[in-house]
């Protein structure tokens, strides 16, 4: 993935914007890794917890009618884990510990989140439209020869003159 780097890049200024955050991870929706700062979490796992997580809450916004779903907290005894909307197709998981300013976690993963959506988001379109060009695109022509008539002989038979059958 392209965006790869410039992901990684705003998760760590992210973790250095909300000091009490403990990991941050952008997957897709489908919980495969994008890029991740989660030092001692296995990300795999984080990813693939959230996008189950994801499915859940995306269906109870949908059954409440709370609308499209923009993120998603949970807090534990150690600590918050928080998943924001990133794009289309992307989200945006964050571990803080307990004394983080929830406030302060929200605004700086939506504008993480928004920021990374961004980025994935260029990349898909740019992604799709290579696709689509690359299926509109038609094979060069194949230059032939051209083509030319030959002029044949009449046949000739065995016999010299026509044969005509009596009747």
């Amino acid at each position: 993935m392209a965006a790869e780097p410039e992901i990684l890049d705003e998760l760590r200024r992210l973790r250095a914007r909300v000091p009490q955050l403990t990991g941050a991870l952008a997957a897709s929706v489908d919980g495969l890794v994008l890029a991740h700062d989660t030092p001692g979490v296995e990300p795999e796992s984080v990813a693939a917890l959230t996008a189950t997580a994801l499915g859940v809450a995306v269906r109870m916004a949908d059954v409440t009618g709370q609308g499209d779903l923009r993120e998603l907290l949970v807090r534990g005894v150690y600590g918050y884990v928080a998943t924001y909307a990133a794009g289309r197709t992307a989200v945006l998981t964050l571990l803080a510990q307990d004394r983080v300013n929830v406030g302060r976690l929200h605004l700086e993963g939506r504008r993480a989140g928004a920021r990374i959506g961004e980025l994935v988001d260029a990349e898909a379109t740019a992604r799709d439209a290579g696709k689509a060009a690359a299926r509109t695109a038609k094979p060069a022509a194949r230059t032939a020869a051209p083509r030319t008539r030959t002029t044949r002989a009449p046949r000739t038979t065995g016999t010299s003159a026509p044969t005509t059958t009596e009747s």
